[in-house]
């Protein structure tokens, strides 16, 4: 087989795991509390910085201030549902989209205005890329190595949370018939802030990851923010297995994209394959019910 081949299977391969974490808290959001968070993206930016200034300030690598960084994102999606989201959650949709979009500028022009525009990128020890490493006979970075089995990790454990817990079968219940879920005495609102903080953690986490090797500025978030959006519209809103194909199917495509046309022309490929399925199942994606 080709090995340029080999390289953009597995490079695609390799991100595909990132991006299924990063769906994965949006599709979670929406699937229990129907509401698409368009500020998704800015909490990436934020778990992104969040490592930058733990490993400048306190000399902590990326994999060890993560186990900070989740907990402490954990609590800022909590409080941002109990400051923001719970006032949304009756209204319209319009005024849903308005805020959580205005909540995403909020973020960017606010990491503007304390980072500056700058690009950076985190200082670190035990994902220092000193060589790449071995894989079928080509050569990946270790850094993307590293984020992407992170990203396996976390969204085992966010998935044994949601499949296999008491808290989980709340969350499953509440997405399922939330008036249900509270008339067997479930607390609606206490899964809703564990939900959001849950989804708000995981795309943090991504962040962590992804600040191992990807240049940090106060606009990231909008890319991969777009590529959440097409990695759950083809899994499907609220699908979290969904997620996790989708965010695969999404790397690949992007890189052979890259590899068979243009590099210039990947995300075009990306969010064509997203209309398609758009079109022809436009309730429920590839993996959704």
């Amino acid at each position: 087989m080709n090995v340029g081949l080999v390289q953009a299977l597995l490079s695609g391969l390799l991100m595909g795991f990132v991006y299924s974490l990063i769906a994965l808290g949006l599709s979670l959001i929406y699937g229990v509390m129907d509401v698409v968070n368009f500020a998704h993206g800015e909490f990436l930016m934020l778990g992104m910085f969040l490592a930058y200034w733990f490993s400048v300030l306190f000399r902590l690598d990326p994999l060890i201030s993560i186990f900070i960084i989740i907990p402490l994102l954990f609590v800022v999606g909590v409080g941002v549902y109990k400051g923001l989201i719970k006032r949304i959650l009756n209204g319209t949709r319009i005024s849903q989209i308005l805020t959580t979009f205005g909540l995403s500028v909020f973020m960017a022009n606010m990491a503007m205005f304390l980072w500056t525009p700058n690009y950076r990128l985190a200082e670190r020890t035990l994902t220092r890329a000193t060589g790449d490493l071995p894989i079928f006979g080509v050569h990946v970075g270790i850094p993307e190595v590293i984020a992407s089995l992170g990203s396996i990790i976390v969204f085992a454990l966010a998935y044994y949370l949601i499949r296999f817990t008491r808290t989980g079968r709340a969350i499953q219940a509440t997405s399922i018939d939330s008036e249900g879920a509270r008339l067997v005495g479930i607390n609606i609102d206490n899964i809703y802030a564990i939900t959001f903080g849950l989804g708000i953690s995981c795309v943090g986490a991504a962040g962590v990851l992804l600040a191992t090797f990807y240049y940090i500025f106060p606009y990231v978030g909008t890319f991969f923010s777009m590529i959440a959006f097409a990695t759950v519209a083809l899994g499907g809103f609220g699908s979290v297995e969904g997620s996790f194909v989708a965010g695969i199917l999404i790397g690949i495509i992007e890189s052979l994209g890259g590899f068979f046309i243009s590099p210039a022309v990947k995300y075009a490929i990306v969010f064509m394959t997203y209309m398609v399925v758009i079109i022809l199942r436009p309730a429920t994606g590839l993996f959704g019910w």
